[in-house]
């Protein structure tokens, strides 16, 4: 491997960024690739997977240095970086700035750590203790399967193509996909490329979307002419594979608490060409209270702790704290018990977490169908990364009786 300097002091500046300013990894990697257009694409996969790698293996990367609690300053920073390829098996050149990389002591002190998974997998130790006693040893799976690098998937949109079509249309510019099995409208791309400069994407031919997501909308159960209602809408990527799966018949209900999320969704939805969505901001109950007993389904794409999309967000596992967790779990209590009244009766409602903890999917539903006679549990599915591949997600069906 040939290393550039202007390259890795982009990934040290960003991942700076990331645990020093406490800036989301995602928004400081978009500002940092836009900022220097003379960056190839080769160029541009560099910062980005190293900065997410390292970001991923945080943890192993400053205990092998003994660098946990100093400050990150440049020196500093390129001890990291060199410590991360030494772990990788890559020879480091022999340049000043690598002058602290010791590879015989990283990799002594690396044999040593073998056992302790909070650390070789890099997780907190609060974080890996909830996990552990809620997924017992399914957890050491899981969580080296969320330390892996996630694939680029899209949903072909079907109200402009089909997943052939795009998928034909893709080979003529030499972009290779292949099907996903079991998610009908997937697509998995075979090496990353930037595909939003694409007609395709202009045109709205398509959206990213991983396969896990992709299942929600279609485990709501919709048939053309329904009313449907997305109660956390966020940027709408759930709301348009709805419309496409309504064939653009019937209503969309798209709601939210942030503007901003719901104009996204609506431009989005003009790209798309989803002509049955309206979006409609949450200012309090009485937004809820207008569309009871209005929908013959309903999505509860509830505030979750994110833990299933880890392989995404690895820097979420960093800022994630455990006041949050209980915080969100009062949230999805609170949205279940509300926004179900929005069901009209013999209507289904889906609530989903892209969470894989017990606390927030099946132990949240048991709740609510204890309390409330009225709902009863048709199907409930778990999807773990380390079985799939897909990000980690859990959905219910319930029907109002």
């Amino acid at each position: 491997m040939k290393f550039h300097l202007n390259l890795i002091n982009a990934v040290c500046s960003c991942v700076k960024q990331i645990f020093d300013e406490n800036k989301y990894a995602d928004k400081a990697l978009e500002k940092l690739l836009k900022s220097d257009k003379r960056w190839g694409a080769r160029d541009r996969a560099f910062i980005a997977e190293n900065t997410y790698d390292i970001v991923r293996y945080w943890r192993l990367i400053t205990t092998v240095t003994g660098l946990e609690n100093r400050d990150l300053n440049e020196q500093n920073m390129y001890t990291l970086f060199g410590a991360w390829h030494v772990l990788k098996g890559i020879e480091l050149p022999r340049w000043t700035e690598f002058g602290n990389v010791d590879a015989k002591k990283i990799l002594h002190t690396y044999n040593q750590l073998k056992t302790q998974r909070k650390i070789i997998q890099s997780i907190p130790d609060w974080l890996d203790e909830m996990a552990m006693n809620e997924l017992g040893k399914f957890w050491n799976k899981e969580l080296e399967a969320l330390n892996q690098t996630a694939p680029l998937v899209i949903r072909a949109n079907t109200l402009k193509t089909s997943k052939n079509e795009l998928r034909k249309s893709f080979i003529e510019k030499k972009i290779e996909t292949e099907s996903v099995s079991g998610v009908k409208d997937a697509l998995l791309l075979k090496e990353r490329q930037n595909i939003f400069i694409t007609d395709e994407f202009k045109n709205g031919l398509f959206e990213v979307q991983d396969s896990g997501s992709q299942l929600v909308a279609d485990f709501l159960q919709v048939e053309p002419g329904m009313k449907v209602v997305d109660a956390c809408a966020g940027a709408g990527g759930k709301s348009l594979h709805l419309s496409a799966l309504l064939e653009n018949k019937g209503k969309i209900t798209s709601l939210d608490t942030e503007q901003w999320k719901l104009d996204e969704l609506k431009k989005r939805a003009r790209r798309a060409g989803a002509c049955n969505i309206e979006t409609r901001l949450i200012e309090g109950s009485k937004t809820i209270k207008k569309l009871q007993n209005t929908a013959d389904r309903l999505l509860l794409d509830v505030p979750c702790s994110g833990l299933g999309v880890l392989r995404r967000n690895p820097d979420a596992k960093w800022k994630l704290k455990p006041d949050f967790i209980f915080r969100v779990m009062q949230q999805q209590k609170e949205i279940l018990e509300n926004y179900s009244k929005i069901l009209k009766s013999g209507g289904k409602m889906v609530y989903a977490t892209c969470s894989i903890l017990p606390r927030e999917n099946t132990l949240q539903v048991q709740e609510f169908l204890n309390t409330h006679p009225e709902f009863i549990l048709e199907e409930e599915k778990k999807i773990f990364t380390s079985e799939t591949g897909f990000d980690g997600f859990y959905m219910a069906r319930i029907r109002k009786v």
